[in-house]
């Protein structure tokens, strides 16, 4: 997929239930934008005064949409500084740079028989998934779990869809048996049917693990982590970044990327929670002591890759091909 970086003005902003924003992003004088596929998800630049964050925001819109992009972005009360500046920021007409679309969660166009688990703001590359797999014809359903009816965002788009009759609504505060139940809502396993999860995640972890103890091949339980808790901290150890030949200390609380950026060595960095990709690095000596949500467990498995904005070492060093 195209990926390049992008000068995107807001089009349109709608409020959404839930402290949830719908933001409507076009190039200012018209112009087509890259193809997007189902799954991917734009980086923002927020910058304000002091503040310069990159963030990531999955596409709610439809892929084969060219005209526009559209983002969901809740008000995460534990936020770090990203959403809240979205939802002040982000104003009809003002102009955000923008990188994508990229896509680390896509979509498996030919399964048999595909089932979507959406929880809260985990709802918006849902919504793009269902409507590519509409416009395929395959068969699908979406599961959109939220606490409440007065909090679901995108109501209105999904009751006027053209495949409505797909989306099973779940309520915390409705009775029992209207709940996501996964011995109930749950597909049988087989290897043409794949499964997407993408919300909080204590949500995601119980889906995934329920799929994955019920028989679902973990090759087809696809996952994208919006934010994770993650603990960086450990015993220190050393980073020998090769290309650049400079060597540094981790220490108990630092990170692998902000120790070799002291040293001049940069390493990009975008979400600060494993969950984006975009600081993984090449290992070439050593063990890493894994703590992000984005590496796969075959990769992991592999060790020759790492999240330099949150893992860390198992080795007292660790040899990075920058």
């Amino acid at each position: 997929m195209t990926s390049e970086r992008l000068n995107l003005k807001i089009a349109e902003r709608h409020e959404e239930p839930g402290n949830i924003l719908r933001l409507r992003l076009a190039r200012a004088d018209g112009a087509p934008l890259p193809k997007s596929d189902a799954g991917a998800h734009l980086d923002l630049r927020l910058k304000d005064g002091s503040l310069d964050l990159w963030r990531q925001y999955s596409l709610c819109s439809d892929p084969a949409e060219t005209g526009f992009y559209e983002i969901g972005v809740l008000l995460d009360p534990k936020t770090r500084g990203g959403s809240a500046a979205v939802h002040r920021l982000a104003r009809p007409g003002v102009v955000f740079e923008v990188e994508g679309p990229r896509n680390h969660f896509p979509l498996a166009e030919t399964a048999e028989k595909t089932v979507l688990f959406g929880g809260g703001i985990g709802i918006t590359p849902m919504l793009a998934m269902a409507r590519r797999l509409h416009a395929l014809g395959r068969d699908f359903v979406l599961h959109y779990c939220t606490r409440s009816r007065a909090v679901t965002a995108f109501q209105e788009i999904i009751v006027d869809a053209p495949w409505a009759d797909r989306v099973v609504f779940h309520f915390d505060d409705q009775p029992t048996e209207q709940r996501l139940d996964l011995n109930r809502d749950l597909p049988a396993p087989s290897a043409t049917t794949h499964l997407y999860v993408c919300g909080p995640q204590g949500f995601m972890d119980w889906v995934i693990s329920g799929a994955e103890a019920a028989g679902h091949l973990p090759a087809n339980v696809h996952r994208e982590y919006f934010s994770a808790d993650v603990d960086t901290s450990g015993e220190g150890f050393e980073v020998e970044a090769r290309r650049s030949g400079i060597t540094v200390t981790v220490g108990p609380e630092d990170t692998i990327a902000k120790a070799l950026a002291r040293a001049g060595v940069k390493v990009e960095v975008k979400c600060e929670e494993g969950v984006c990709g975009t600081c993984v690095t090449d290992v070439l000596e050593g063990t890493p002591d894994h703590r992000d949500k984005f590496l796969t467990d075959d990769e992991r498995e592999e060790g020759t890759m790492i999240c330099a904005c949150c893992s860390r070492s198992c080795s007292s060093k660790l040899v990075l091909d920058v």
